[in-house]
């Protein structure tokens, strides 16, 4: 089990509640500290729920069923507007420069196993920063992504 802490940012909307079909996985390039510093500057304008440390620490920033500002312009599931349907989860870390740690991936694990099964998620339901917005952002790294997205397949198997 991961250590979590709270830090509520205050970089999110209240209403309309959001509608948690799936799951945005982003990279921080900062550290976690400095990510934490701008997750709580209003004049950031950008919170995830959730951030991963490298130690697979978890911080929930936003709660789930509040919008939390970490995909911009951005399109999935035929929809646009990401914001309002997806929940944001960020690791610690460039992974361009630095592969995931297996802590941030068992954390990861970890956090959706909550959710998994009562939101009815599928592999289909996850996605990155890079996949939904691809003319402005590139996390995560596409081998990167191509592990975590084998790790979600290997711990929740389609029925």
């Amino acid at each position: 089990m991961s250590f979590e802490i709270r830090r509520p940012s205050p970089n999110c909307s209240p209403v309309p509640r959001n509608e948690q079909l799936g799951v945005c996985f982003h990279h921080t390039v900062l550290s976690f500290d400095q990510t934490l510093v701008r997750m709580m500057d209003p004049a950031s304008q950008v919170s995830y729920h959730v951030i991963i440390a490298l130690d697979g620490t978890r911080c929930t920033l936003v709660d789930d069923d509040k919008i939390a500002w970490h995909t911009g312009s951005s399109v999935f599931m035929g929809r646009s507007g990401c914001n309002n349907f997806l929940l944001g989860c960020a690791f610690v870390g460039d992974t361009y420069v630095d592969p995931l740690t297996s802590r941030q991936l068992e954390s990861a694990m970890d956090w959706l196993a909550v959710r998994w099964h009562k939101r009815g998620w599928n592999a289909s339901n996850m996605t990155d920063h890079r996949q939904i917005s691809p003319a402005r952002k590139n996390d995560l790294n596409p081998v990167e992504w191509k592990r975590l997205i084998a790790r979600i397949k290997a711990r929740f198997p389609s029925p």
